[in-house]
């Protein structure tokens, strides 16, 4: 029997949407079009797209069509519709550029739907507010949307949840948020399935089970730049589904304009080690001659050295030159964003927090110092100028010691031959895994033949064992064989009924506190004489003197520091 699909163009939420654009003198490119008609029919996928083509729209205004057609007599007058779509995205300045963007649509269309976003800046009162009414649009970090299941009765959250879009999906995969993102995305697709204390178990999840997976199961689309492995990549963010899914590519090509910042006397340029400081007064010109530039630095350490470098070298960039790293409080870096997209700064001076996604029209030209190390984080902060289909992205490398030079060279040939390489999904997280039973245990509970079936389901974890399992379950209880004599480790309790379920008070609260992405450094607490606390990776702190002085978040710093 052939399924009966929709044709999009007869759709009065296409109409809609068509008239908008119409009215801006805008076009749909092919494969937003093809990813609109997709969503209207239900289906799940990845789109592909080079940076500033408009991918994000490809899935937004999809959700909007979708609804408009759900409510084509009142979709400009419904409001609180609950959560329709749910927007993961690795980068808070990326959530603050998107939701700016749905807004202004928004608004224009003159529908009710209201943008919230949630991460680790999000005020207390605005997530109180949020619990109350959630927006029709959440965006969400992956770690924020594991607080989300750490909540008491959280499926009601996404009772009417119609897709689930990640972001810069070619960032996540292959890391431990990406691992998180999975099993975020398995928990949610399965909520109708029963879950609680139950009477009769089985007889719930018959009852359940074929609703949810033919009406009540959200869509799931990834959002991705150029990556080498795009089939794997589809399959691993779909595989919680159970669906074969599609990929929509954008058959168009951007064009980048690279350029070499490189020593007049090649011969002494060091082989390792240089920071390329001392090409710091080649940057200037280049500054100089553009509105905006983006420099981007791979370490906040180095980033911090180059804005001084900047103010020294060319002391007139004061006021026009500010820093931009993760490690800035809150306040400050939201001004630098505004500034940006205002075109208040000439140069910023940043790390990875602004290469992603994010459209500063202001900026038109960056530079990477020292390897980006890969093609396609290249191509992704070269894109963040000239961020329109129809202009050039401009980048300058400047390698910061000789064997650099040869991957100048390297690059442009990548970019010439269309080559990006694979980013390799992970699998068997095992320290992902406890977090997230943890996180389960903390809200509603969990029961353990249910939940095994999920994870599984994941692709990370789909060659899991039994006996595995079995051990995992005995570390989250009593500690495991090694710690079962500590009862810190002793954090999750089996109930009468089966489930497993945190009710330490105590235990849930500093579990909540600490959910996050598991990281390999060590993670410090610094103590300022003047009050505050600041929590850093950097390992220098554990080797600082009293009187040393270090540069963070733009500032020097004398270095009283006590060790406890």
């Amino acid at each position: 029997m052939t399924e009966h699909k929709i044709k999009l163009t007869s759709t009065p939420g296409y109409k809609v949407i068509k008239k908008w654009l119409n009215d801006r003198s805008r076009k749909p490119f092919a494969f937003q079009q093809e990813t609109w008609e997709s969503i209207i029919n239900s289906e799940s996928g990845l789109v592909n797209a080079p940076t500033g083509f408009g991918k994000t729209y490809s899935v937004f205004l999809g959700a909007i069509i979708q609804f408009i057609n759900d409510n084509p007599a009142d979709y400009l007058t419904t409001k609180n519709s609950g959560l329709q779509l749910l927007w993961v995205t690795p980068l808070r300045a990326l959530a603050k550029d998107i939701a700016r963007a749905m807004e202004e649509v928004i608004g224009e269309l003159g529908m009710q739907w209201r943008i919230g976003s949630r991460n680790g800046d999000t005020p207390i009162s605005e997530r109180q507010k949020q619990k109350r009414s959630m927006p029709e649009v959440l965006i969400i970090t992956p770690e924020s949307l594991h607080l989300f299941l750490a909540q008491k009765d959280y499926a009601a959250t996404f009772r009417h949840l119609k897709i689930i879009a990640v972001d810069e999906w070619h960032e996540l995969i292959g890391s431990k948020r990406g691992v998180q993102v999975e099993l975020a995305i398995s928990r949610i697709v399965n909520l109708n399935k029963g879950k609680g204390k139950r009477e009769n178990p089985e007889a719930d999840f018959i009852q359940h089970s074929t609703f949810n997976i033919q009406n009540n199961s959200p869509q799931v689309w990834g959002i991705s730049a150029t990556i080498g492995n795009l089939e794997e990549a589809k399959n691993v963010l779909l595989s919680p589904l159970r669906k074969e899914g599609i990929i929509i590519k954008a058959r168009v090509k951007k064009k980048f304009r690279i350029e070499s910042v490189i020593p007049e006397e090649i011969e002494k340029y060091p082989w390792a080690g240089h920071l390329g400081i001392k090409l710091a007064d080649k940057v200037i010109p280049i500054v100089e001659a553009n509105k905006t530039t983006l420099i981007f630095i791979n370490t906040r350490g180095m980033s911090e050295t180059w804005y001084q470098t900047l103010l020294t070298v060319a002391p007139d960039l004061a006021g026009v030159v500010a820093l931009h790293h993760g490690s800035i409080e809150r306040e400050l870096r939201t001004w630098v964003e505004e500034a940006l997209h205002e075109g208040i700064l000439k140069v910023v001076v940043c790390t990875a927090s602004l290469d992603l996604g994010v459209d500063f029209r202001p900026v038109d030209t960056v530079i990477q110092v020292g390897s980006p190390k890969g093609v396609a984080r290249f191509l992704q902060r070269a894109g963040r100028s000239g961020h329109q289909p129809d202009a050039v992205s401009t980048i300058y490398f400047l390698p910061t010691h000789s064997l650099e030079l040869v991957e100048a060279a390297a690059l442009k040939e990548a970019i010439e031959e269309q080559f990006t390489e694979s980013r390799l999904p992970l699998v068997l997280c095992f320290d992902v895994l406890v977090q997230y039973l943890c996180t389960l245990a903390v809200s509603d509970g969990f029961y353990p033949d249910e939940i095994f079936e999920e994870i599984r389901s994941t692709y990370c974890f789909s060659e899991i064992n039994e006996s595995e399992w079995k051990q995992l379950l005995q570390f989250i209880t009593v500690g495991g064989i090694a710690l079962q004599q500590y009862d810190d480790f002793k954090k999750v309790e089996i109930n009468e009924d089966g489930c497993y379920k945190i009710n330490s008070r105590r235990i849930a609260m500093r579990h909540r506190m600490h959910i996050g992405t598991i990281v390999s450094d060590a993670m410090l607490k610094v103590k300022f004489l003047s009050g505050g606390y600041r929590r850093d990776r950097r390992i220098f702190y554990c080797k600082a003197e009293t009187g040393d002085v270090f540069t963070l978040a733009g500032r020097n710093r004398n270095s009283s520091l006590s060790k406890t």
